[in-house]
């Protein structure tokens, strides 16, 4: 075997190649485990060390940030932006026709928390920049910072802060281009194409570490960073505009509220002195922004041009933003609202919600509802979570922001009584006309039985009264949970059935007069309802051109809203330049609008055929779901494939200790998709699609060529087969081959290693893990070959030029990672012996090396092998001792030769995790 030296990535692509060559004589050769294999050797011999590991490894990750700045520049292209802020005033008929397109919202962008923060803020930094047009990128330190709640909304403002920048920059080319071509009539135009909103310190859906002082804190501080930018931008204008003062005045007020909230509020005491300080009457408490905005309007009237143009803007961004960074969306669960709604219900207790007795409970409890008034005191005593959610939106609307409604998102809605639910505590506190409830779909229950759901909810009066109050009817949908449970593919599809099913329902009880919000949930990777081929993709992926089309076709003002989701997404708002050409492409998209009169796609005509793919493709994925081997395989490594990228817990809570196995279902939905990729197949992406046109592959593959929903199907399997690899996957099972380790050393070639191999082959002869990854790979691989069989009758629209590179790219990374991953078992059997502690045993903490709970097995050793214990020399003993003889009986060499290593081993294969989540494109 040549050697590896230099560890360069070239040596290692070429040794890779020569690799891949000799699977056409040996097909179950392992190219990936082999060059793994040969790493490990070099490694344990000492030829190679971990910090020549280290070294090839931060070049990698270089590499995989400049993959992920080209991916970001050309979803975007800051060099075009403008060209399309210029082109905003092209096709406009007459000035009306101008003013309806750009008075309603293109998109609601949602600023929100999910824990995709995997770049550190330096890496963003370099990314962000080297995305805007600037320098190239250049090697940062990897090292991480805790996520802390603070930190996500710290992230969020800036993201917000950036877009209202863009957004503002969209406005004043509107202006400019309004006055040069209607002159008489430019000053009554309100643009508003775009508005932004944030769940980011709002969201108490699985989180019991927000207090609702938090999100008080939270508001108030956004409505101070609001003022501040407001005053700013109009003492731009004018230094000594009168309402300068007005707005600083009110800011500083915001500010010390804003700080008292930010602190412990649990003593009476010290909540009393807040809440009376903030609810307190003064020349400087703000609460609407409306005189203020109809002032700059009415002064707008006469200025001279440019002046004018800066007072417009100013009031179109209070007009959209309101008293804070955006709007904000709270979020609890249907069950908080079901326990809370009970006691209101006799015999609430036992009665089935989902029941007609119920609803007509709920319709009474809507009809005889009177507001009552509530303060922070009723915050501070009410133990209900939800009701807790509706008091706190009570007490901003009143106190903080009278103007700016709020969402309240339900999770896991499934029933109508329900949303009537959260309707009657909405009405009791007196904010039903600020308030858009919004159930969320995204469980397989609920999309299947979702169009019923909605059929239900809007035939109900009470519903359709408080919809016109409110001017709209607002729902969400869920791509990273629905694709988990069904796959990504059948879950687009689903949903967008799901947007068909609210405009036939809207139609159907005469509420075309109000607008249909959808918020459609998804994150920056493929299996999180993100498409990478284009930002026209990305767009039309979740509110699909046939969704669009039924609403407006049914005279139905459709709003579409999509979500940003974290580090991620807050990605395309990092830095100025990124914000403005990211509106600027999505304003140029024009996602609100469609043509009515466009064809119908084959893929909405032949449902005999795209039905049958749909189900088949489900049914596969739900098999895959429902088996162990896919559940263990999944699971085999626990989250110890995954940085820590978020203040939420990433797993759901349970025993692990008592349970070897974690169970898929405590695997959230990010880190779900986030081991798919690290494990080398994003199953829920590709699995299935070959599957489904078996037998039927011509008249599929026609579907597919002929239908723009087929092809952008296939453009999003392309893409995720492109970095996809069998023999990744079936090279992480050969770790927990018995045989392996038994045969490593047999041949004398590595003595040194003989009693840790046996070690290994011996703890490993009972265990599932390598048979479990055998049958995945064998299932993956039969349903491939029929996907490739499809392949050959469906061209690839957009080849990716450098598709083998990026591949050869992570197929190092993978073997680099294996290798490391040997090393730390290795190391692992070799410590010495120690004694049971609170009930952990050796075997105990192989095994949480094994399933790369490093952590906690680290703790374990140096509980064992402590750095610093008790020397006889501390002692002031007048008596000699000769024994010990050796202080701490050699544990410095242990640490140093054993656990150390394994601990810098992990660090690495985590900045590897970093590096593939790159080149997939996103964190989950």
């Amino acid at each position: 075997m040549p050697g590896l030296q230099p560890l360069t990535f070239a040596t290692l692509t070429h040794r890779l190649r020569d690799l891949h060559q000799r699977t056409q004589d040996t097909p179950l050769f392992n190219p990936v485990f082999q060059l793994a294999h040969d790493l490990s050797r070099e490694l344990e011999a000492g030829e190679l060390s971990l910090d020549d590991f280290a070294t090839l490894i931060a070049e990698l990750e270089t590499r995989s940030l400049e993959a992920r700045a080209d991916r970001m520049c050309d979803l975007v292209t800051p060099k075009n932006t403008a060209k399309r802020m210029a082109g905003f005033c092209t096709g406009a008929s007459d000035f009306e026709a101008f003013r309806e397109r750009w008075s309603h919202p293109q998109l609601h962008v949602v600023f929100t928390a999910h824990p995709t923060f995997l770049l550190t803020p330096a890496q963003t930094d370099v990314v962000a920049e080297a995305a805007s047009g600037g320098n190239a990128v250049a090697p940062v330190e990897a090292g991480r910072l805790e996520i802390t709640l603070r930190y996500e909304h710290s992230r969020a403002m800036a993201a917000m802060a950036n877009a209202q920048d863009a957004r503002d920059a969209i406005n004043t080319s509107l202006f400019e281009c309004a006055a040069s071509e209607w002159p008489d009539q430019w000053r009554s135009l309100e643009p508003l194409p775009f508005r932004f909103a944030s769940w980011v310190g709002y969201d108490m859906d699985g989180r019991t570490d927000i207090k609702w002082y938090t999100s008080i804190s939270f508001r108030l501080a956004e409505k101070a960073q609001r003022l501040e930018r407001y005053a700013d931008q109009l003492a731009q204008i004018d230094a000594s505009h009168s309402l300068v003062d007005r707005l600083r005045k009110a800011q500083k007020r915001t500010e010390a509220s804003a700080e008292e909230f930010a602190g412990d509020l649990s003593d009476r005491a010290d909540l009393s002195a807040a809440a009376n300080r903030l609810t307190a009457d003064g020349d400087d408490k703000l609460l609407s922004l409306h005189p203020i905005i109809e002032a700059l309007e009415e002064e707008a009237l006469s200025a001279e041009q440019e002046r004018a143009i800066a007072l417009k803007g100013l009031a179109a961004a209070m007009r959209a933003d309101g008293l804070g960074m955006g709007l904000i969306h709270f979020r609890v669960n249907a069950k908080q609202l079901h326990n809370a709604i009970r006691s209101r219900i006799d015999g609430g207790a036992d009665l089935d919600l989902g029941s007609q007795g119920a609803i007509g409970a709920l319709r009474d409890l809507l009809k005889n509802a009177e507001p009552l008034s509530a303060n922070f005191a009723s915050l501070a005593v009410e133990s209900s979570t939800a009701v807790r959610q509706f008091l706190a939106m009570t007490q901003i609307l009143k106190h903080i922001d009278a103007d700016a409604p709020i969402r309240m998102l339900v999770a896991e809605c499934e029933q109508p009584a329900t949303v009537l639910a959260a309707l009657y505590f909405a009405k009791l506190f007196g904010i039903e006309d600020k308030v858009d409830v919004s159930p969320l779909f995204e469980t397989e229950t609920a999309l299947e039985h979702g169009g019923r759901f909605l059929d239900a909810l809007l035939a109900e009066e009470a519903f359709q009264d408080y919809a016109r109050k409110r001017g709209r009817v607002a729902i969400q949908t869920g791509f990273s949970d629905a694709g988990r449970f069904v796959g990504q593919i059948p879950a687009s599809l689903a949903i967008e059935r799901l947007q068909g099913r609210l405009s036939d329902a809207m139609a159907a009880n005469d509420m075309t007069d109000v607008a249909a919000l959808v918020f459609n949930t998804h994150g920056e990777g493929m299996g999180r309802g993100a498409h990478p081929a284009s930002f026209k993709d990305r767009l039309e992926w979740p509110m699909s051109p046939w969704a669009r089309r039924r609403f407006a076709r049914a005279g139905i003002r459709l709003e579409p809203e999509a979500s940003f989701q974290g580090g991620d997404g807050y990605l395309f708002f990092s830095t100025p330049e990124l914000a403005r050409a990211t509106l600027s492409t999505i304003a140029e998209l024009a996602p609100a609008d469609t043509d009515p009169g466009a064809p119908t796609d084959p893929f909405y005509r032949r449902t005999d055929l795209s039905l049958d793919f749909y189900r088949a493709v489900k049914d596969h994925q739900q098999d895959h779901l429902a088996s162990r081997t896919y559940s263990r395989a999944v699971t085999a490594f626990g989250l110890g494939l995954l940085n820590s990228t978020g203040s939420r817990v990433s797993r759901r809570q349970s025993d692990l200790s008592a349970d070897r196995e974690m169970s898929l279902r405590q695997i959230r939905a990010i880190p779900h998709n986030s081991i798919l990729q690290q494990l080398g197949y994003p199953v829920n992406i590709i699995a299935g699609i070959g599957s489904a046109a078996e037998g039927n592959y011509e008249d599929i593959a026609e579907l597919l060529r002929e239908s723009p929903r087929g092809r952008q199907i296939m453009r999003l399997v392309r893409a995720s087969n492109a970095l996809a690899s069998i023999k990744t996957v079936a090279a992480y099972g050969e770790l927990f081959n018995s045989a392996y380790w038994a045969s490593r050393p047999y041949r004398g070639t590595e003595d040194h290693l003989a009693n840790a191999c046996e070690s290994l082959a011996e703890y490993l002869i009972q265990d599932d893990r390598n048979g479990v990854f055998r049958r995945l790979a064998s299932r993956l691989r039969v349903d491939g070959l029929k996907l490739h069989r499809l392949f050959d009758l469906v061209p690839d629209e957009e080849p990716h030029p450098e598709r083998e590179q990026v591949r050869r790219t992570i197929g190092v990374l993978q073997s680099l990672r294996l290798a490391l991953l040997q090393h730390m078992f290795l190391k692992a059997v070799s410590v010495p012996a120690f004694s049971r502690a609170n009930d952990i045993s050796r075997r105990d903490v192989l095994e949480m090396v094994f399933t790369l709970r490093i952590d906690e097995a680290l703790a374990q050793m140096r509980r064992a092998f402590p750095a610093s214990y008790p020397e006889t020399g501390d002692f002031a003993m007048e008596e000699d001792a000769q024994y010990p003889r050796e202080g701490g009986e050699g544990y410095d060499a242990i640490r140093r030769d054993f656990i150390d290593p394994i601990e810098d081993a992990h660090a690495l294969s985590l900045r590897i995790s970093t590096a593939i989540a790159n080149l997939f494109g996103a964190h989950g």
